[in-house]
Order: C-alpha cells, then structure tokens, then sequence
C-alpha cells in the first residue's frame, strides 16, 4: 500500500505514532498542542522508529465534547504544516468531519483515518475518493449493542467498504481498524484483539489501536501512564497476525517488541 511518498508492505507491522493536538485527549491531553511542541515530539518519534505520524485535534475519549469543525482546522492545521515543512514522512489525519479533512488533505495529509468509519458525515467518503488518498476505516456504533458480537463488527466494517467502494475509494487504498475502546464492552475490546485475525481475512490491510486504553488498564488496575507492557502485548498479537499498523503512543517500546516478534517469526 502506497501512502504519500511510502510503500507499505504485508510483511512487517509498521507503527503509526499518535500526535493528539488537544487539550483533554485521555493520555496527553495539552502536551503538544502548539506546533513547536508538536515538532519536538514528532522528531522524538521518528527517532524512535515511527513510520507514519497521526495528528488528531479532537478528543475522543469517553464522554468527549465535540467541537466544531473550524476550530479543528485551528488546532491541526499549523501542525499538519510544520511536520510535511520539516519531516519527510507520511502524516495522516484522526478526523471524521469532511470539512476537516479537506482542509487536511489541503495542508497535505497523506490519509485520513476516520473513526466513524466513513457513517458519520456522508460527505467523508467522496472526500477521499475525490483526494485519491488512502483511508483507514474503524468500527465503531452508538451502542455496544450486538446480537453476536463479531459476526455484527464484521457486518459493520463490510457496510463501511461499501460506503467508501460506492464512492469511488478503491480498494488499494482501505485500511481496517476493529475500533477497540469504541462501542465495545471490555469483554469485547478482548475479543476484538484476540480475533483480529477475522478482520484481517477481509482481505484489507489491517491497524490495530489499543495504546494506553481502558481494555489494557481494566485488565492490568494500572493508571493511563503505566499501560506500556500491556500495549506491547497487543502490538506482539498484532504483528503475529500480520496487521499492517499499530496506532501507539510509545513508539521506542512497540518497534523493538515487533522487531523481536518478527525476528522470532521469520527465524
């Protein structure tokens, strides 16, 4: 897969760095919420081994108060900027508003990753159709409510392929994303990574999200800033099961337990 100026490949799972541009994001709310903070750590990631940075400007953490579409242009742009002014390195947008992505894909942001999975804003699709740029589609819904639960998240993710292939997105350019702590109970955030393997027979590549999440500090009693070892353990299960991305804070730890994973694998 193709994403600005970078081939991706099947046969490594390579980590997206998060750069949260808000002020109440759960994990680092109002670090880097300024371009000059935001480059410092930007830097700090791609040293780490980061291969693509994902800029969001709305928190969607649980019970998160919804802003409006400028004021997200506000916060991401002059980051969106500075990193494509000074890194060369794919950067992709955490935005389900079409407005935003627009202004986004403006500034030249390489992907957009949307987690309503293209349901939210019916203009999202023909977005990114238009922008010929990749996507990555997450699962999500308003209730956590199944008849069966992974039957229904696939039922769910297949509905959000066809939105976007209705659109004229192709299928080289989707990513799928089974939307842990989104919609999910913690029983289903465990089944959700334990069966990643269901969304990865979809044929698409897969990104797998759990950094520093609820599912990991519900299981480990252990606070957002000490939920390293637990994400790792998800990104080892990622890697095991050819995901494409993982989506993570800490990006120093996730590269050295994947590397070792595929050592292992590949040995």
């Amino acid at each position: 897969m193709k994403i600005g100026n970078r081939t991706y490949t099947n046969n490594h799972t390579y980590v997206m760095g998060i750069l949260n541009v808000t002020p109440d994001s759960f994990s680092d709310g109002g670090k880097w919420n300024n371009p000059d903070m935001a480059l410092k750590h930007t830097e700090q990631m791609l040293k780490d081994g980061a291969d693509i940075i994902d800029v969001g400007g709305e928190s969607a953490r649980p019970g998160y108060t919804m802003i409006s579409d400028d004021e997200e242009i506000e916060r991401v742009l002059p980051v969106i900027e500075a990193i494509k002014n000074n890194f060369d390195v794919p950067v992709s947008l955490d935005t389900y508003k079409s407005k935003v992505a627009m202004a986004g894909i403006a500034a030249g942001v390489d992907l957009i990753n949307d987690i309503w999975g293209l349901k939210y804003d019916s203009e999202m699709a023909s977005v990114i159709a238009d922008a010929k740029i990749p996507c990555c589609i997450m699962h999500n819904r308003k209730e956590p409510l199944y008849t069966s639960f992974v039957k229904d998240m696939i039922s769910d993710i297949r509905d959000s392929i066809e939105i976007g292939l209705k659109a004229g997105i192709t299928e080289d350019k989707i990513i799928l994303d089974p939307g842990v702590g989104f919609a999910k109970t913690y029983e289903q955030n465990l089944i959700a990574i334990k069966q990643i393997d269901k969304i990865c027979k979809l044929g698409y590549p897969v990104l797998l999200g759990t950094s520093r999440k609820s599912v990991v500090g519900l299981t480990l009693d252990l606070p957002k800033d000490e939920r390293v070892e637990g994400t790792l353990v998800t990104s080892v299960i990622a890697a095991q099961n050819r995901c494409m991305f993982v989506r993570v804070h800490d990006v120093k730890e996730n590269v050295r337990a994947i590397k070792m994973t595929e050592a292992i694998m590949n040995a």
